[in-house]
């Protein structure tokens, strides 16, 4: 068991897990990651396209959509260090924190754009 890897409160636990399970929570990890730039794009595509809605309604959905985006990456993190650990220690995963959030924010992001169209 190698100290030198980054970083230290994962790997200096448990037993190395099948690679197979590493590279899994890998992926995982970049699609967050991707989720976080989808995001992001959107916020600011939204605002910088203007799309004929209502203004306050547009600002809203943006703002929502890019502070997502820049949380999105924190449950990457965040997520990959808790399961990789769970795997090193044989122990239950738990669930991604920011996926019923993430989901409220995508519904009230419609929702204001529904409105935004409407109300344009």
């Amino acid at each position: 068991m190698s100290t030198s890897r980054f970083p230290r409160r994962v790997y200096d636990r448990g037993e190395e897990p099948d690679a197979r399970f590493t590279l899994a929570n890998e992926r995982t990890f970049l699609a967050w990651i991707r989720t976080s730039l989808a995001l992001l794009a959107g916020g600011v595509a939204l605002e910088a396209l203007g799309l004929g809605m209502h203004p306050g309604f547009r600002h809203a959905a943006s703002i929502l959509l890019i502070v997502a985006g820049l949380l999105t990456p924190v449950q990457a993190w965040l997520g990959w260090m808790r399961t990789e650990r769970s795997l090193r220690e044989s122990t239950p995963l738990g669930p991604p924190w920011i996926a019923i959030p993430l989901a409220l924010v995508v519904v009230a992001t419609g929702i204001l754009v529904l409105l935004g169209v409407l109300l344009a």
